[in-house]
């Protein structure tokens, strides 16, 4: 059959004209690439000689396709450290310098993708990638900074009354092993459902059925439409786990830089601390104290500076966290970054093994921010709180004797007590602002007094319920402008002595 048959016939002219538009079109000039030679590679960290002129952080490409980030750059040489498994670099083998320092792929198309910190997908679907942004880049200069006045509602009592975080700042989560450090940080982001704000999920350094659990844990509750997971597992290379919090960083400024607010959770820094020394010591860095290189605390600064608040518009609250060990939060890295942060949440341990969840060490923890980033219906509510649940616990502890105690010492401990179980609160059970102003509203009228103390949760969510139904005008005016009025605490302080008598009534 001939060709004329299937494929219509093109005029002479017009192919004439494409092939001299292709020929115009076509870039002779040579491509000239520098290229090195291995001279030495053990425990992922490769020395190359004849890379002149290398830029710090670039890129170089080794055989085989394995890429490598230039950390030591040196007169006779270039110290590199390999992103993925350094088996089959060798010693002779060929290095090539790419012109670009590690970068990664931003914008609306990652949102519920998990990707790793070099920019490839780990969900097993493809990654559609228009523009990249650089790992490191400089932080905002202090002009296109503003203060810091919005409040980001983790739906956490304890916090958002006594702890409260901004748009735009940088709160520290601290404390031991197995505190509740990441659930804390997982129910900051659920609570961002309806809120418009953007979550990046770094996880540092951790196992891969941890990072499995989160995962399944943000699409239970409906987060992963909004969220991104940077991931970087225990079993990646020490330079992979040191640039991901970077890279989750920069992934979060693309969102910025379209005006939108994003939430970013680096979990964690104390990882990256250790993963950033490993390198260090396999490039023959002098080490300092407990081993770590002399610019460990550069190296969490010009991470964290990168989050704030816009004049232009736009803003990343950080909320890295720092595991302890024995409660030393005196040590080299938490007090680094304890410097850094505009506050931190401090999780005990005592606490928590006494069913206090979240255990959140109110004495222990501050909010540099403080109230200019907290709603003013909770600041009507929740101003005394933080001294009176002190007072408890100090009291708490002289009495432990059983030794008699006057009138006002009593009420003191029962209204502590009924607070301490009023802050409890499970995984995955965020309260709006509402909620939150009224159990504290309530407990300011003592309306939980004689309720008995393993009741006294309960007790709080049938108020609440109690209240949507009866004064919902009241919730939509809270919940929309976050003030409490007078007229609106009055109608509601009546509702809370109606539910009262019902409820004492009903017992």
């Amino acid at each position: 059959m001939k060709g004329s048959e299937f494929m219509p016939e093109r005029n002479a002219s017009e192919i004439s004209k494409f092939l001299k538009n292709r020929i115009d079109s076509f870039n002779a000039a040579p491509v000239s690439y520098s290229c090195g030679t291995v001279t030495k590679v053990g425990d992922g960290v490769a020395r190359v000689t004849g890379l002149p002129g290398r830029l710090y952080g670039e890129l170089l490409e080794f055989e085989g396709g394995i890429y490598g980030m230039a950390l030591d750059l040196e007169e006779n040489g270039v110290g590199a450290v390999l992103f993925d498994s350094g088996d089959t670099v060798c010693v002779g083998d060929s290095v090539r310098g790419t012109g670009r320092v590690a970068e990664i792929p931003v914008g609306k198309k990652l949102l519920g993708r998990v990707i790793d910190p070099i920019g490839r997908a780990l969900d097993n679907m493809p990654l559609e990638e228009d523009e990249f942004l650089p790992a490191e880049r400089p932080a905002p200069t202090i002009i296109e900074r503003r203060a810091v006045d919005t409040p980001l509602e983790t739906g956490i009592l304890a916090i958002d009354s006594m702890v409260p975080i901004g748009r735009g700042q940088r709160e520290l989560i601290i404390g031991d092993r197995q505190t509740g450090k990441t659930s804390i940080a997982l129910d900051a982001v659920f609570n961002q459902k309806n809120s418009g704000v953007i979550c990046v999920y770094c996880a540092i350094g951790q196992k891969a059925s941890n990072i499995s659990y989160i995962i399944e844990s943000l699409k239970k509750n409906e987060a992963m439409p909004y969220t991104v997971v940077v991931a970087s597992t225990a079993s990646d290379s020490p330079a992979t786990q040191y640039l991901a919090p970077y890279c989750a960083c920069s992934v979060a400024e693309g969102f910025m830089n379209e005006g939108r607010d994003v939430l970013v959770i680096y979990d964690d820094l104390s990882k990256h601390a250790v993963a950033y020394r490993a390198m260090s010591l396999l490039l023959h860095r002098p080490p300092g104290r407990e081993a770590y290189p002399g610019d460990v605390f550069y190296l969490h600064s010009r991470l964290l500076e990168r989050s704030a608040c816009l004049k232009k518009g736009g803003s990343i609250t950080a909320l890295p966290i720092i595991e302890t060990m024995g409660g030393n939060i005196s040590a080299y890295i938490p007090t680094n970054v304890i410097s850094i942060t505009d506050g931190q949440i401090y999780l005990e341990s005592e606490l928590f093994h006494s069913g206090i969840r979240p255990a959140v060490n109110t004495g222990l923890s501050v909010s540099r921010v403080g109230r200019a980033a907290q709603h003013k219906a909770m600041q009507k509510v929740s101003g005394t709180l933080r001294i009176e649940l002190s007072q408890y616990r100090e009291m708490a502890v002289f009495t432990r004797f059983g030794s008699d105690v006057d009138e006002a010492t009593a009420r003191l401990l029962r209204r502590g007590e009924c607070l301490t179980e009023l802050l409890k609160q499970g995984k995955g059970e965020p309260l709006d602002v509402f909620d939150e102003t009224a159990i504290l509203l309530a407990f300011n009228l003592d309306a939980f007094y004689d309720v008995p103390k393993n009741e006294t949760r309960k007790a709080a969510k049938e108020l609440v319920a109690f209240l949507r139904e009866h004064n919902s005008a009241v919730v939509k005016s809270v919940i929309k402008s976050g003030d409490l009025t007078d007229s609106a605490k009055k109608e509601l302080e009546e509702s809370i002595k109606d539910f009262k008598e019902k409820y004492e009534q009903h017992k």
